[in-house]
């Protein structure tokens, strides 16, 4: 069973019904004990980091996502909250990456919402992807890179496109609405 952790954030609907699609049964939950007996979990988001980190913390499901074992994947705001610190919100954050999360400059349009490719691609989740398919993304922060980033991409300048670190994955891009190209890695990570 896969769980996808609920903690107010947005798109977590979208998320079960492309995990649906695939062939998999998942549960949209906070309890913690259904949480780590899942296969996989996913930590999807779209929302602020500040709050999203205060009602984590609240529900003591920070603690929880570090002690996990089971392969984990932050999906756009997950992953952010994956890292070290963010910008939004000035807040500390789960910590899984030793990476900062910054506001793109104004130096271009803000938010980086449509689709864009890598500018390289690493590991398993990108198994049969090119670096040259596209992604949908739709966030105005990013984590820089890091010895964690496994896939890059550019957009006013270069950001962590996908990151991952012993058991945990994540995505800044949105697999379930990046068509095909996000239904291979949505099932790579799935069939880890």
């Amino acid at each position: 069973m896969i769980a996808i952790i609920q903690y107010n954030a947005g798109n977590i609907g979208s998320v079960r019904n492309a995990i649906s699609r695939l062939g998999y049964e998942s549960m949209i939950t906070k309890d913690p004990e259904i949480i780590r007996g899942a296969d996989k979990v996913i930590f999807p988001g779209v929302g602020e980091a500040g709050s999203a980190m205060s009602y984590l913390r609240k529900q003591g499901l920070d603690e929880l996502i570090i002690s996990l074992k089971q392969p984990v994947l932050g999906i756009c705001l997950g992953l952010q909250l994956l890292c070290r610190f963010s910008e939004e919100g000035a807040v500390f954050c789960v910590g899984i990456f030793d990476s900062k999360v910054r506001k793109f400059p104004p130096t271009g349009i803000v938010p980086h919402m449509g689709w864009n490719n890598f500018i390289r691609i690493n590991g398993p989740l990108f198994r049969n992807i090119r670096a040259d398919e596209d992604v949908y993304y739709v966030h105005s922060y990013f984590a820089e890179t890091c010895d964690s980033t496994v896939a890059g991409c550019e957009y006013i300048l270069p950001f962590s496109a996908a990151m991952q670190k012993d058991n945990f994955f994540a995505t800044q891009f949105h697999p379930e609405k990046s068509a095909e190209t996000g239904n291979i890695i949505l099932k790579n990570f799935l069939e880890l």
